[in-house]
């Protein structure tokens, strides 16, 4: 069977199912994607490059659209140029947040199409004005309804769409949502998972050593700013520092701004929260390490002994997933779509996501009560094995191709639906490169290249979620983790 696949960023959300398209050897893949060095061995990466971004003269609230256009464009011709090569698809998935896919329908009108839906705009009720701390400016909103063209666009193509969990796919309009399939991503069982000897040895990141004795508190994302809850970590910090003399708190992540706004002021919210909180902390027990790679990120949510999880109602990080599989004892916000996976005190314990004196005693709790803790992450594990299998999410993506393709594809040995708590619980012109154009893809052998980078999973951080409607200056631009 031949694939199209098409993300700005590959391998986007897609890497799992790339894999094992790639180990059974039977498929002929072909990826679209703007430059990086990211490779999988067996699929063929075409790369295109847009000619410019959005004209300053355009309104402001229509250069997101006029880049998306831009994009569609470039990715149109070049999906032509590799159709005279000999490739025509049986399947195309892609993403649709950057308009990559609009026009591919005008190159291959008949091939089914999967597209990833992530999240529908709203300037109320979701992520917009959650946070009273940041009141949006409603000059803002036709921005951010603007933000949803291609959304819109996308849902009259005549293709079929996916979304992760139930709430993300919630946020589109009801109409849409019969075209939406859920289909669950779930965790490497087999890298995440525990090391309880890691908790009786020191634990060592660079200058940092955490002894067996210590408690640390763990915090991730791709960068620390209030859509994932960092000035609510931050603010939790004096009371848990004056608590215990024996706590470690490391907070990892980068310094950019990915989904809100920069500090009113200037600078990062890093900087802003130190200064804020002052002498009030002992800046000896608080880390920043800035991001990781994968492997030392998996030893950390080994290593800790509380982890948390904060988020605005928006798209879930891959952390949350992977810290379940690791059995980390988790604290997490009570927002959408994290109540999708964590119900308190069962794998976890749930906290109000703007609260920090309410995050500081449940952090409190998980360290001081140690039964508590493990059974907490005893069930988290168990949760992930029952409801995160990578196998599963295979088979969804497998059932879902086969049905758009009329069995073409092999069965799936099973689909899934929802996350699975127990019931009742909640620049330039477009080219080709990485082949000869002169070449027939079909002649060729497949590419048996290896990911460009430390390690195996460090492309998912650079996977390009969508940034937040207005709230973010530029384009936003992965780290080396997979975070969100």
């Amino acid at each position: 069977m031949r694939y199209l696949f098409v993300h700005q960023n590959f391998p986007g959300q897609y890497v799992h199912f790339l894999k094992h398209l790639a180990a059974r050897g039977r498929d002929e893949i072909v990826f679209l994607s703007e430059p990086n060095a990211n490779h999988l061995a067996g699929v063929r990466k075409v790369v295109y490059r847009l000619p410019r971004g959005p004209s300053r003269t355009t309104h402001p609230d229509a250069r997101e659209f006029e880049l998306a256009s831009l994009r569609a464009e470039t990715v149109a011709r070049t999906a032509e140029r590799v159709k005279r090569l000999g490739f025509t698809p049986d399947m195309i998935i892609g993403h649709h947040g950057w308009g990559e896919l609009l026009n591919i329908r005008d190159i291959w009108p008949s091939t089914p199409l999967l597209g990833y839906f992530e999240f529908f705009y709203h300037t109320e009720g979701v992520d917009v004005g959650f946070d009273p701390e940041f009141p949006p400016d409603p000059a803002l909103y036709p921005r951010i309804r603007a933000k949803n063209t291609v959304n819109l666009l996308a849902l009259t193509m005549g293709g079929h769409g996916q979304s992760p969990t139930q709430w993300q796919r919630s946020t589109f309009p009801d109409w849409a949502a019969a075209g939406i399939d859920i289909l669950p991503e779930g965790a490497d069982l087999e890298l995440c998972k525990p090391q309880p000897r890691v908790r009786r040895q020191s634990w060592v990141l660079g200058g940092l050593r955490i002894e067996p004795h210590e408690k640390l508190v763990t915090y991730v994302a791709r960068n620390l700013e209030p859509y994932r809850g960092f000035h609510v970590m931050m603010r939790a910090l004096p009371r848990l520092l004056a608590a215990r003399p024996d706590i470690r708190v490391v907070l990892v992540g980068g310094d950019e701004v990915s989904y809100g706004m920069p500090p009113p002021q200037g600078g990062t919210w890093r900087a802003r929260m130190l200064g804020e909180l002052g002498s009030t902390i002992d800046h000896g027990r608080v880390h920043f390490p800035g991001r990781l790679d994968y492997k030392k990120y998996l030893s950390l949510l080994q290593r800790s002994d509380a982890h948390v999880y904060l988020t605005y109602p928006f798209v879930v990080s891959w952390s949350l997933r992977e810290a379940l599989a690791i059995g980390a004892p988790l604290i997490a916000s009570d927002t959408p779509p994290v109540v999708e996976f964590v119900r308190d005190r069962y794998n976890g314990l749930l906290t109000p996501c703007l609260d920090p004196a309410a995050l500081a005693e449940r952090i409190l709790e998980m360290l001081e009560n140690v039964e508590l803790a493990r059974q907490l992450a005893a069930t988290a594990r168990q949760y992930a094995q029952k409801q995160l299998r990578m196998e599963d999410h295979l088979a969804a993506y497998r059932d879902v191709v086969r049905r758009l393709t009329r069995g073409y594809e092999v069965p799936a040995y099973s689909s899934v639906g929802s996350a699975g708590l127990p019931s009742g619980l909640v620049t330039g012109p477009a080219r080709v490169r990485e082949m000869r154009v002169t070449e027939s893809l079909a002649a060729r052998a497949p590419i048996r290249e290896k990911f460009a980078l430390g390690d195996e999973r460090s492309a998912h951080p650079q996977r390009g979620e969508s940034p937040h409607p207005v709230q973010t200056r530029g384009r936003h631009r992965g780290g080396r983790l997979a975070l969100g």
